[in-house]
């Protein structure tokens, strides 16, 4: 337990100094770390956690509590959530100062321009290693679809597109 506990640390940890752009940027390499490399879990449910964590209230990073509470209980979600939350927690609080004091450099807004496309690429590989994991038939591959035209051509709330979604798994299950 001791080293699965040590594991996950080490992981989220990590993963918090790397979450630029909010913690969704660091999901395929979460993914990567809990499926391939320590095989806590696999895919698919690596991905109905994500699902879980972004249908409740809440941090988006909560998909790390979720993970260490699969693979070792109450302390893994302890474990989890500080490594997730505590590192980028504390460079911020040391960093803003400092950022803030620069906001009419030149640099600043080269460095702000440059950071937005490196944030989109991570949000779409994130894309990517969720609908790989979460469409394992025709099925729901289709309804990923659906759902991502509708999010791109309407301004339908994104709760009300996750409950059409698991209102068609009701119905296929059923």
């Amino acid at each position: 337990m001791t080293d699965t506990l040590l594991s996950l640390a080490g992981i989220f940890l990590r993963l918090s100094l790397l979450a630029f752009g909010g913690g969704n940027t660091v999901l395929p390499e979460m993914q990567r770390e809990v499926v391939e490399v320590h095989r806590w879990m696999t895919a698919t449910d690596f991905a109905s956690l994500f699902a879980l964590a972004q249908a409740a209230p809440g941090p988006n990073l909560m998909v790390a509590t979720l993970i260490g509470f699969r693979v070792a209980g109450l302390p893994g979600a302890l474990v989890a959530t500080v490594g997730i939350i505590g590192p980028s927690s504390v460079l911020t609080m040391a960093t803003v100062s400092v950022w803030h004091r620069f906001r009419d450099k030149p640099w600043r807004r080269v460095v702000q321009a440059g950071i937005t496309p490196v944030t989109v690429g991570f949000v779409a590989a994130t894309a990517a290693v969720i609908v790989k994991a979460a469409d394992v038939n025709l099925a729901l591959t289709a309804v990923t679809a659906v759902v991502a035209g509708l999010s791109l051509a309407t301004r339908l709330h994104p709760l009300w597109l996750l409950g059409g979604g698991g209102l068609l798994g009701v119905l296929g299950a059923g």
